[in-house]
């Protein structure tokens, strides 16, 4: 099931597909930079690929370009930040908190993911809400 909503995350990941010609330079930066990546499995998600696998017990999802280059890294966190919880607090009481992530682009930009009532609500580094996802 998080497999689905780290899927759901990535906007068009939701036409993604499973995947097995993966670039040799795709597979070499991730078992360089996730040399603990266990059970990885590859989507293709229009001219990029998505690596989904279980890391220090935490689901992790890595979408790279042809090239190898890491587009975005997702990793799910137990616990959102403060001002994030706070707004959750505030805009959803009572509604539990399905799954949460922290995203990072290639720029090194952090957001946050929280699931809550079948949405994805995006926060940005500082807990600010920015959008829903689908």
């Amino acid at each position: 099931m998080f497999v689905i909503g780290i899927v759901a995350l990535f906007g068009s990941s939701v036409f993604a597909q499973k995947y097995n010609n993966i670039p040799d330079v795709v597979k070499s930066v991730l078992a360089k930079n996730y040399p603990n990546a266990k059970n990885v499995k590859w989507d293709k998600e229009d001219a990029n690929f998505e690596a989904s696998f279980k890391m220090n017990d935490l689901d992790n999802s890595i979408l790279f370009d042809v090239k190898g280059n890491v587009l975005e890294s997702e990793v799910a966190i137990k616990e959102l930040p403060k001002n994030v919880l706070e707004y959750l607090n505030k805009n959803y009481p009572n509604q539990k908190v399905v799954e949460s992530a922290k995203i990072t682009n290639a720029k090194g930009v952090v957001t946050y993911e929280a699931e809550i009532k079948g949405k994805d609500l995006i926060f940005d580094a500082n807990g600010k809400f920015l959008k829903f996802n689908k």
